[in-house]
């Protein structure tokens, strides 16, 4: 008696969703606009008096935008979260230099500052400034030598309790 192979059983094939957008929900779409901008993202002219905006990311991802007011169109019972960001974006600079210039150039320019510029233990040059809604944006850049002592690359001023030392990094107290 000869047997022949199981026949093998048809696989219906998973979907296999793709990451593809970033979306932020912007109180001021004018405002927040006009910071991505200043770091370098590209939307229409006009954009301001859309009720959603998208541009664009190297690689293929899109960042998206859309005012509360699009939002509770189709989510009535949506409010704004309250208390700290629930994003964090990050934005990888040329040199340690171009993260300070940029740095100064968004906090010359109005916007808040979250942690000013240092040498993280991680063996980055690292600041964040708020944009416009409160989320952070991280800016960055490979440093050219380890800091010298991780103790001394923590973000000076900042309190033990606060979000940043113990949510982002988890400094010891």
């Amino acid at each position: 008696m000869t047997t022949s192979p199981p026949t093998p059983r048809p696989t219906t094939p998973r979907p296999t969703p793709r990451f593809d957008a970033i979306g932020i929900v912007t109180a001021d779409l004018a405002a927040s606009l006009a910071f991505y901008r200043r770091l370098g993202l590209d939307f229409p002219e006009g954009a301001e008096q859309q009720p959603h905006v998208e541009a664009q990311l190297p690689g293929g991802m899109r960042l998206l935008f859309d005012t509360e007011e699009t939002v509770r169109s189709f989510h009535p019972g949506w409010r704004p979260p309250s208390g700290g960001g629930r994003i964090g974006l990050a934005m990888l600079c040329g040199s340690p230099a171009e993260v300070d210039a940029l740095y100064e150039q968004l906090v010359g320019a109005g916007y808040r500052s979250e942690l000013k510029p240092w040498d993280a233990v991680w063996g980055q040059r690292y600041a964040c400034v708020l944009d416009p809604d409160g989320n952070g944006v991280d800016l960055f850049a490979a440093l050219d030598r380890p800091p010298p002592h991780p103790a001394s690359s923590r973000p000076s001023g900042i309190p033990a309790n606060s979000r940043t030392s113990r949510e982002r990094w988890a400094w010891s107290a």
